[in-house]
């Protein structure tokens, strides 16, 4: 099984954690829009508290009945263990909300979202491949194999 260099580092701390949270005020201030539909807010409940959290995250594939994002830092993001422990989300997107159940999909669908994913956004599939795998393979469709295989891909199914 391939390693991941950010899943073995685990999650961003200091400066970085904060650069990443500032969306979510963004969408907290009601102006989630302004990512554009590349990005979505996921509200979860802590699997430990029960309080609300929340994440922003990029909308890797857009399907008429689901969205579908991925957890850079694999098992260790803690959005998605607590998505594991209680499926039951609140999804925001642009000026659009919605409950549903997150699922995380299997390796096989997994890797057919990522390459859907290589196919539209060439450049940063190959640059997020560099930061995550410590060997990203000879072809694209080995590096999306080695994707699938460390990162968790979790369905959004819409209402």
């Amino acid at each position: 099984m391939a390693r991941g260099r950010l899943e073995s580092s685990g999650p961003p701390k200091g400066l970085l954690r904060l650069a990443f949270r500032l969306p979510v005020g963004l969408y907290r201030a009601r102006l989630g829009f302004l990512l554009g539909r590349r990005f979505l807010m996921i509200e979860h409940r802590g699997r430990k508290s029960g309080r609300i959290r929340r994440t922003v995250l990029e909308v890797v594939a857009r399907h008429p009945d689901a969205l579908y994002v991925v957890a850079a830092w694999g098992d260790k993001a803690q959005w998605l263990r607590n998505v594991r422990a209680n499926p039951e989300v609140r999804v925001h997107i642009g000026f659009y909300r919605f409950r549903t159940t997150a699922r995380v999909v299997d390796e096989e669908t997994g890797s057919r979202i990522l390459a859907e994913y290589a196919a539209r956004h060439p450049r940063a599939f190959r640059a997020l491949a560099g930061r995550i795998l410590d060997d990203a393979g000879d072809t694209p469709q080995e590096t999306v194999g080695r994707m699938a295989a460390v990162l968790p891909v979790v369905e959004l199914p819409r209402s």
